[in-house]
């Protein structure tokens, strides 16, 4: 059921709480795509450039390793812009903050276009991802507005449906892209994506923070806020496990480029492919998973996601050292892909269990910060030894899938029994 928090100020707490906004029938289907299409802001930002960074690396005169910071650059960017954003949507509402977001992303992926140095490119996929976080970060504060518990595990896992079609459809459009434009084109469309949420946004988000509910205190209540949520180890523990379950992830992301089409002979568009069916595993676990919440523990879904993943890790590195070609790797990167799709909502839902209105903007963006500035320092490892063998990436996703399973457990000890779904 949709959840109003109560506000802190008595006399707010008296008056009746806003209803839901687009909680049902037509409206609740716009506000599932728009913040769908929000949350996607990460995996098209990353993905649908994927096919094109053999073909960048050559053109800017680079190498494999320079080219992969740019993907660590937005990442990283995605991460701190999600530190503002957030805490900003508490104080001044969700949309403001949210339509600068996507204002400065459109224009951010235009100068990632004209870069003319792999330098330049880094800093301005930076931007990008930086700007590009509002949507993500202000997405799951809208969700957690209007949902709570396994209401909005439920509401996440719809988002999975949405948010999963960008990791299918970017490295396959961006590969269809390479056919008929040089890899600038990409960003030229990505730039025009933004330019679509805006609009989107725009037309389809109500407001979900009223003013009485606003954060106040500037940045002194905001660190504050902040201090509390990392003293609460139920909170840490899920946003570890977020963590190194998109690092692994997105370990699998930096480095499947180069692995797949230059040790295992894919072509781009067979990549493209790969990918796509990878990303098929996350939308049909997380609508599984969505479909089980209510009868199901959200902390055994998280249990059975991690289980995938870190079976698909194991796998992975044990048929790399075996020297099996694609038919072993391909099944196990499956695994990995597909165990996100129970990770990231019941995670993501445990974690924000409970949280009042005005800080679930600071609450989200920590997890954010977790996932995405993990992801970004483990992009580099999955080609620390050489372009010539896939054992550094299998061996990194291995490690965070078992660093993420230790997590969880040690956040289910902690966590308060009403918030364990």
């Amino acid at each position: 059921m949709p959840k109003a928090e109560p506000s802190a100020d008595p006399s707010a707490a008296e008056r009746p709480a806003p209803a839901p906004v687009a909680a049902t029938g037509t409206r609740r289907i716009a506000l599932v795509v728009v913040l769908g299409a929000l949350t996607a802001t990460a995996p098209l930002s990353i993905d649908m450039y994927l096919p094109a960074l053999p073909e960048l690396t050559d053109d800017l005169g680079t190498v494999a390793a320079r080219a992969q910071l740019t993907l660590t650059a937005c990442v990283v960017g995605l991460a701190l812009g999600q530190v503002v954003a957030g805490p900003l949507s508490d104080r001044l509402g969700r949309r403001r903050p949210l339509v600068a977001g996507l204002a400065a992303y459109a224009a951010a992926s235009l100068l990632c276009a004209v870069a003319p140095t792999v330098g330049t490119l880094t800093a301005a996929r930076f931007a990008q991802g930086a700007a590009g976080a509002a949507g993500i970060v202000i997405a799951r504060a809208v969700v957690r507005d209007l949902y709570d518990g396994t209401a909005a595990a439920k509401f996440f896992a719809t988002l999975m449906l949405v948010n999963g079609l960008a990791p299918i459809l970017a490295p396959v459009v961006g590969g269809q892209l390479l056919r008929v434009m040089p890899w600038p084109g990409v960003f030229a469309v990505l730039a025009g994506i933004g330019l679509a949420l805006l609009v989107a946004s725009l037309a389809g988000l109500p407001e979900t923070l009223p003013p009485e509910r606003r954060a106040t205190g500037g940045v002194a209540a905001t660190l504050r806020t902040f201090r509390g949520l990392l003293a609460d180890r139920a909170f840490v523990g899920y946003a570890l496990t977020l963590g190194f379950a998109f690092a692994a992830l997105f370990t699998y992301i930096s480095g499947s480029p180069f692995v797949l089409q230059d040790i295992y002979g894919l072509s781009p568009q067979q990549f493209s492919v790969a990918f796509g069916v990878n990303s098929v595993g996350i939308v049909a676990a997380g609508q599984v998973g969505g479909r089980l919440v209510g009868r199901v523990a959200l902390g055994r879904l998280l249990g059975a996601g991690l289980a995938l993943v870190a079976a698909g890790g194991a796998g992975l590195l044990t048929v790399v050292l075996a020297g099996a070609g694609t038919a072993g790797v391909l099944p196990a990167l499956f695994l990995v892909a597909a165990g996100q799709g129970l990770v990231l909502p019941n995670a993501t839902a445990l974690a924000l269990a409970d949280r009042p209105a005005g800080s679930a903007g600071s609450a989200s963006a920590l997890l954010g910060l977790a996932q995405f500035a993990f992801g970004g320092a483990a992009a580099p490892l999955a080609g620390i030894g050489g372009e010539g063998t896939a054992v550094p990436m299998a061996a990194t996703i291995a490690a965070l899938a078992a660093a993420a399973a230790l997590s969880a457990l040690g956040a289910s000890r902690a966590a308060r029994p009403g918030a364990r779904g």
